[in-house]
């Protein structure tokens, strides 16, 4: 692989990575609720998410999804429901202050389900990377040193994203103490997250 073709894969992620979609969405929104301690469960879900989705490319399910319209519509279902469970509890939820989120009572187990959930049960994902990939191999090169080097690549620019949207969402949430803010920003990332849901369930392959 080339330094030129790494350079263009990095871009490309970057791109991806950083553009709104419903895990940045879950991030932002959580980094709100939960603060600078909600960082380190939302990396770790989120990079464990990207790594099934791209361990099940590289292992053909990606293939399978491409062509099997019911397995897909299942995957899609699935996720949108779940996006949509989020977005309801994100309304329903009610506004914390700040000293007792960041001194502790944090659910670190479940924000990291629900990351690796979001970023895992999209099927676009795993169809994503199956078709990414291959555009940046050099067949004539080694496949598997390739390949861990793009996914290596890949989880770094992911884990910056989600540091950076969940530090500066955390870093609002600190100079914003007004509950009755803290619950407007739970209703609109709440009603995000529907969004994302209902658009989800609508996508095509």
């Amino acid at each position: 692989m080339t330094i030129e073709t790494w350079i263009s894969f990095t871009l490309a992620a970057m791109m991806l990575c950083f553009s709104p979609g419903p895990t940045l969405l879950l991030v932002m929104g959580q980094s709100l609720t939960y603060g600078k301690r909600s960082v380190l469960p939302l990396l770790l879900g989120v990079l464990s998410g990207d790594m099934i989705a791209m361990s099940l490319s590289v292992l053909g399910l990606g293939a399978i999804l491409a062509l099997s319209a019911t397995l897909f519509t299942v995957f899609k279902y699935l996720g949108a429901a779940y996006l949509c469970y989020l977005g309801i509890k994100a309304w329903r939820s009610k506004a914390t202050k700040a000293e007792d989120t960041d001194k502790g009572g944090i659910a670190s187990g479940t924000i990291f389900k629900e990351a690796l959930l979001v970023t895992a049960l999209n099927p676009k994902g795993i169809v994503f990377f199956m078709a990414f990939f291959p555009l940046f191999i050099d067949t004539a090169q080694p496949y598997l040193p390739q390949v861990l080097i793009l996914a290596m690549s890949f989880l770094l620019v992911s884990g910056l994203s989600v540091s950076f949207y969940s530090l500066f969402a955390g870093q609002l949430r600190q100079k914003v103490q007004s509950p009755k803010l803290q619950t407007g920003f739970n209703k609109v990332s709440g009603t995000m997250l529907i969004g994302a849901g209902a658009l989800t369930a609508t996508m095509q392959k």
